[in-house]
């Protein structure tokens, strides 16, 4: 029997990319635009792209990326392990362990509670991508949903997708994301999260084709296990609600998971009203840990031990966010990120304005491999955008639209994305098996993105 080539590992996936941006330096000539303040935020002044000396990265731009990404990506690393110490001392408690099992035992006897978990939590995962942009908080989410998805009888990518594509469809077809949608209107001049009733229509469709896509996966992998691209990876994990026999459901347990339940209604509340990012969000989760212990009955040294225990596990993690923040480093060093911009930027203003849009929104899917971040994306292309799209006698609630879109469906899928890549690494999923899985529905939301544009050109002023 012919042995299967084994893909290789995402930390050499990363490196290789990393090195097809050091080329790409050399190649691609250097430019910047001229930058100016508006709305607090640093912006690029349109036309006033120019061609610099060239900035070419080596060797030694290729061996300092890993540490510079470190740097760049600290404070999402550092949470990282922080989030994965407090949840190990949540999981040594047992009470995880504990109330999923109990969920599995209630879908045996209601087979109603496991048809509709998909579709509700990700209507909920949804709604948080929507509203407040739910992105960094779902690697903590996924840490619930993996051994969730796993114990219904399904697998772990359907575990990822339930909060990662859930808040995915909900980003990127948000109406009132302050991060996309809120920072994109500004800097185009819009009424604060104006054209939301077509943006909510989005929305909803972005999320039932998400909704549809997994539980039609979800379907075909109960009915046939073996059918799962992470099958034996998944028979590997060391799970007692997956491997072994029954848990009992303590009164502790029911405590620990009621402050888990209050946590997460804070974290909203805190994100969405208060304006905590990774630091609020860190500390609220490490509380939550200690606290935890402390209701578990755990003891002090256990608790220690776990904690160290989890942070150790997301090693890897943490090397691939530093990765994916040093490939942006390189291109930022190389100048060439302006340089692309403003080439796209050209090509599209040189189309009839329904083909200009779509290539508006390709352009920006592109862009977001190399800047994978809604708030940066926005404040670097929108100053341009937003003119073109007058130019081109094109609303620019269109010219948004088509940036919200483009950024927020390829995060799903590109590697150069420290969440998209963490995620996956603390699922153990390789990005191969990820990437085969996902381009379909990535291609789904590309064409509804590409004919809601088409009709927005048409009915958007």
């Amino acid at each position: 029997m012919t042995q299967q080539k084994k893909f290789p590992d995402t930390l050499v996936i990363l490196m290789s990319i990393l090195l097809v941006f050091v080329i790409l330096t050399w190649i691609i000539p250097a430019g910047t635009f001229d930058r100016m303040e508006m709305n607090g935020r640093e912006v690029v002044v349109p036309g006033s792209y120019q061609q610099v000396e060239a900035a070419p990265q080596g060797l030694g731009a290729f061996l300092m990326a890993p540490i510079k990404g470190f740097i760049g990506a600290g404070q999402i690393i550092a949470f990282v392990f922080l989030i994965g110490g407090a949840f190990a001392m949540i999981n040594k408690t047992g009470a995880m362990d504990a109330g999923i099992h109990s969920v599995l035992e209630a879908s045996r006897r209601n087979k109603n509670i496991k048809r509709w978990s998909i579709p509700i939590l990700m209507t909920m995962f949804s709604l948080g991508g929507a509203t407040f942009g739910m992105s960094e908080e779902v690697l903590v989410f996924v840490m619930i949903t993996i051994p969730l998805g796993i114990a219904l009888g399904y697998d772990s990518i359907v575990g990822v997708a339930i909060s990662f594509v859930g808040a995915g469809a909900g980003f990127a077809g948000a109406f009132l994301n302050p991060f996309t949608v809120g920072v994109a209107q500004g800097i185009a001049e819009l009424p604060p999260f104006s054209g939301m009733s077509y943006r909510l229509i989005a929305w909803v469709i972005m999320t039932v084709a998400a909704i549809v896509f997994v539980m039609r996966y979800a379907a075909k992998i109960e009915k046939n296990p073996e059918k799962s691209p992470v099958y034996e990876l998944d028979k590997q994990r060391d799970d007692k609600i997956v491997n072994g026999g029954p848990v009992d459901f303590t009164r502790r347990h029911k405590w620990v998971l009621w402050l888990l339940l209050l946590s997460l209604v804070v974290l909203v509340l805190g994100v969405s009203e208060w304006g905590w990012y990774i630091n609020e969000i860190t500390g609220l989760f490490l509380a939550l840990g200690i606290l935890a212990a402390v209701i578990g009955g755990i003891s002090l040294d256990d608790a220690v031990s776990s904690f160290k225990h989890g942070a150790k596990e997301m090693m890897v993690p943490a090397l691939v966010i530093a990765l994916a923040k040093g490939l942006i480093v390189v291109a930022e060093d190389g100048r060439i990120i302006d340089t692309m911009l403003n080439s796209l930027a050209s090509m599209a203003s040189g189309l009839p304005k329904g083909l200009s849009v779509e290539m508006m929104f390709i352009f920006q899917s592109l862009l977001n491999f190399f800047i994978p971040s809604g708030s940066g994306q926005a404040a670097l292309t929108m100053p341009i955008m937003a003119p073109l799209s007058d130019l081109l006698g094109v609303s620019r609630q269109v010219a948004v639209l088509a940036f919200q879109f483009g950024d927020g469906f390829s995060n799903l899928i590109i590697p150069t994305s420290g969440v998209t890549m963490g995620i996956l690494a603390i699922a153990k999923i390789p990005y191969n098996i990820w990437f085969r899985w996902m381009l379909p529905l990535f291609l789904i939301f590309s064409v509804l993105a590409m004919i809601f544009l088409f009709f927005a050109v048409m009915y958007i002023q």
